[in-house]
Order: structure tokens, then C-alpha cells, then sequence
């Protein structure tokens, strides 16, 4: 699930310790890394890897610098609500099985914790397979049918997003999958943990296995020779280790 990254309309708030234009190129790294992720993936298990991309209109931008391997899943809808359980939709009309939708914000989630989602959604029986994410939202979910109750009436960016989806799962008597936690970057705090684990080698305390390595944005993030300083200026945070 990946938003056009143009400046000033993503990655809003890590404005600042980033100006908007490197805000929006981050973002843009994320994406080739998460993508990337996906076709090692790939190599290893009979899947297909789409950016299911928004807002409408935007796919010339994203086919600048997306793989080939890499389809596109243009947007019905506006807001996770509809967006999400439509991408769903769409892909099981395409003829899958099921599908596994992973945010933009996770560039370095491991690709095991891919596959293990892959694996528990290819189970027999309907289930929904749910990544937690630290902040108390999803970084992914994985279903064989679209479900749409699940999204509905979810307080959408707060930290109470993945438990009321585990509830609405067990209301509805699907089997819930949950997979091991790992952590969004979308503010100041969760950029300094980016920063600690691909220039510094520091795992994030909530997260147990090594991450993604990331390259695209290791390497922008090493250019951005006053990243560190910037985040360090804020009290709130600890500086990042050379």
C-alpha cells in the first residue's frame, strides 16, 4: 500500500527533523526497498508483487523507478476503510488465493516475517494473519477474502487499531494469525530507531529478529550527513551513536 511520494504530502510528520523534500525522497526509498523485499520473497514462494498505489492518477510516477517485476493495483476508493479490503477484493478476482498488505513505513521489516505470513495465509481454512506494528497500529494483514466488517468502524492512526481488529476477528469467529511486532517510521522517535539499526546495528527493544537491510535507505540516510544532528536536537531523543 504505497501513497505517491511527493513533497509536502508524505511523511508529513517527520517535518521535522527532515525538510519535505527529504521527507518525500525517504519515502520513495522505502518504497524501492519494501518492493524489493517482496521479490526476495518471491524467489523463495509462488507469489506476485503489486503496488496497490494512491491517489488515483499517480502510476506514471510510481513506474519512474519501480521494478518491472513489480505489477500496479490502481485505487477505488479513498481511505484505508475502502482501500484496503478493495485491494483485497481485486486480487482475489484476479484469481489468488488470498493477498498480504503490507505498509510503506516498514523498510526494513524482515523478509521472514513475509514469508511466515505467506505460509500461515496458505494454511487451509479462513483466517486473517495480522503483523503488529509498535505503535499499536498493523504493518500488515494477509486474508483469502475481502471481510470487509474488519475495516469498518477502526480508529484509523491510533494505537488501538490492531487490537480492534484482533476483537472484530474474534467477533466475526475468524482464526487469527499474529505475527512478531515491528515498527512503522513515521515521526521523529521511530526515525531515530531507524537510524540506531541501519547505521548504528541496534534492534529496536520491541523487535526480535534482524531487519531487511534496506539499502536504498541506508544510503540516504548516510547522506544526509545532518539527519543525526537534527534528531539529537530534539530533547526528546537520545543521539544517535556515530
Amino acid at each position: 500500500m504505497v501513497k505517491a511520494p511527493r513533497s509536502g504530502e508524505v511523511k508529513t510528520r517527520l517535518v521535522p527533523p527532515l525538510c519535505a523534500e527529504e521527507a518525500s525522497q525517504l519515502s520513495a526509498c522505502f518504497v524501492k526497498d519494501i518492493l524489493a523485499n517482496f521479490l526476495t520473497v518471491s524467489d523463495s514462494l509462488p507469489v506476485d508483487c503489486y503496488a496497490a498505489y494512491s491517489p488515483a492518477g499517480s502510476e506514471a510516477l510510481f513506474r519512474d523507478f519501480l521494478p518491472p517485476q513489480i505489477r500496479m493495483l490502481p485505487p477505488r476508493s479513498v481511505g484505508l476503510a475502502e482501500s484496503l479490503p478493495d485491494a483485497i477484493e481485486d486480487l482475489i478476482a484476479a484469481g489468488y488465493e488470498g493477498a498480504c498488505l503490507v505498509n510503506a513505513d516498514s523498510p526494513t521489516l524482515p523478509t521472514s516475517l513475509l514469508i511466515d505470513a505467506v505460509t500461515s495465509l496458505r494454511a487451509p481454512g479462513d483466517r486473517v494473519v495480522l503483523g503488529p506494528a509498535t505503535d499499536g497500529g498493523y504493518y500488515l494483514i494477509g486474508l483469502k477474502h475481502p471481510h470487509r466488517h474488519l475495516f469498518h468502524d477502526i480508529a484509523w492512526s491510533t494505537e488501538r487499531v490492531f487490537r480492534q481488529t484482533a476483537e472484530r476477528a474474534a467477533g466475526m469467529r475468524l482464526e487469527l494469525v499474529t505475527l512478531p511486532a515491528w515498527y512503522d517510521v513515521d515521526d521523529a522517535a521511530s526515525l531515530s530507531w531507524l537510524y540506531r539499526e541501519l547505521l548504528a546495528g541496534r534492534r529496536h527493544p520491541q523487535c526480535t529478529r534482524d531487519g531487511y537491510v534496506a539499502l536504498q535507505t541506508r544510503e540516504y540516510l548516510r547522506a544526509l550527513t545532518t539527519g543525526a544532528e537534527r534528531l539529537a536536537m530534539n530533547q526528546t531523543l537520545e543521539p544517535v551513536p556515530p
